[in-house]
């Protein structure tokens, strides 16, 4: 299953936010890598920041260029506002709804106790990450899954933060994915707009 396996403080300074999970790398060096990542001067051109963008979308839900850029053209395709669809899709991902729901501490976690048959969906196991939840849909951890040390580990000190669009009951390792969140109730910091222009070039 192709995944991005790269340096990930890397990326996080790259971008100066935690898109990988809590960054010790990030808290001591607040500035991005290389040779001119203290720089204040440079400027980014139109594109560059446009394409900057698209990369943070892809590297914080953990997918490759020709994943994204196939959602992308799907939701262009629907009714209503692409970016705005986009992230929605983006968020209904299985594994970033694992991880939404605290039984991970990052997605990439998530993503692993999808592929290895820890996650069922309305009574079913689901092994694929990308598999796109429906409003009602019930996410559960199978019972002989349900004490992982990494799922414990998660649930008890992993974030307290709720979101509007999951509900979570943790003594039955189980949730709910009630409804595709609102844009601004995400908390990722990604501009869409910029996303959708690079695309329409």
């Amino acid at each position: 299953m192709a995944r991005y396996s790269g340096p990930k403080q890397k990326i996080a300074r790259r971008f100066r936010e935690p898109i990988f999970g809590p960054s010790k790398a990030l808290e001591r060096k607040a500035y991005g890598p290389g040779q001119h990542g203290r720089s204040r001067f440079s400027r980014k051109s139109e594109y560059a920041t446009q394409l900057e963008e698209k990369q943070k979308a892809k590297y914080t839900y953990g997918l490759l260029e020709r994943q994204f850029r196939n959602l992308y053209e799907k939701v262009t395709r629907q009714k209503g506002v692409t970016g705005d669809l986009l992230l929605q899709h983006l968020e209904s991902r299985l594994d970033n709804t694992v991880y939404r729901l605290g039984f991970a501490r990052t997605r990439q976690q998530a993503r692993q106790l999808v592929s290895h048959k820890h996650i069922v969906v309305n009574g079913q196991i689901v092994n694929i990450p990308s598999y796109e939840l429906k409003p009602g849909d019930v996410i559960s951890l199978r019972p002989k899954s349900r004490d992982l040390e990494a799922v414990t580990d998660a649930l008890e000190y992993g974030s307290r933060t709720k979101y509007s669009w999951v509900e979570v009951d943790k003594k039955t390792r189980s949730g709910k994915y009630l409804s595709h969140p609102e844009v601004d109730e995400i908390p990722e910091k990604i501009n869409v707009q910029l996303i959708v222009e690079l695309y329409s070039k």
